[in-house]
């Protein structure tokens, strides 16, 4: 299934905020991205509609498992690219910042080649 990018890149901030924080509301993820807080809420609506998180009464937000398995996609891609483009030398701001481009682009055979490069 293929999402746009800018619907990845919340599912994966969403995740990232979730596992340092627990619980995560639209004002936090509008200050990781440093989004204003309308644009988050328009996305959020969107992604809500598409069956992609929940927001509870409180303002809550969690992935549904729909959301999660790409959120952890993206994440893991992202991790992966970060450490192989360090590995070869790349600053690791700069390695961060190709990762975020990259992770939407690569294929899954490519994505699997990197993975096994650096399990050797």
């Amino acid at each position: 299934m293929k999402i746009l990018e800018s619907a990845e890149n919340y599912l994966e901030r969403i995740l990232m905020l979730q596992e340092k924080h627990g619980a995560v509301r639209s004002i936090d993820i509008a200050h990781a991205l440093n989004f204003t807080k309308p644009s988050v809420s328009i996305a959020m609506k969107q992604l809500r509609e598409n069956g992609y998180v929940t927001v509870d009464e409180g303002g809550h937000i969690a992935l549904t498992q729909k959301g999660h398995a790409i959120a952890f996609r993206t994440y893991e891609r992202h991790k992966v690219i970060t450490e192989l483009l360090v590995k070869l030398g790349v600053s690791p701001e700069a390695a961060h910042d190709d990762a975020c481009r990259i992770e939407h682009d690569i294929s899954d055979e490519s994505f699997r080649c990197m993975q096994e490069f650096l399990n050797k």
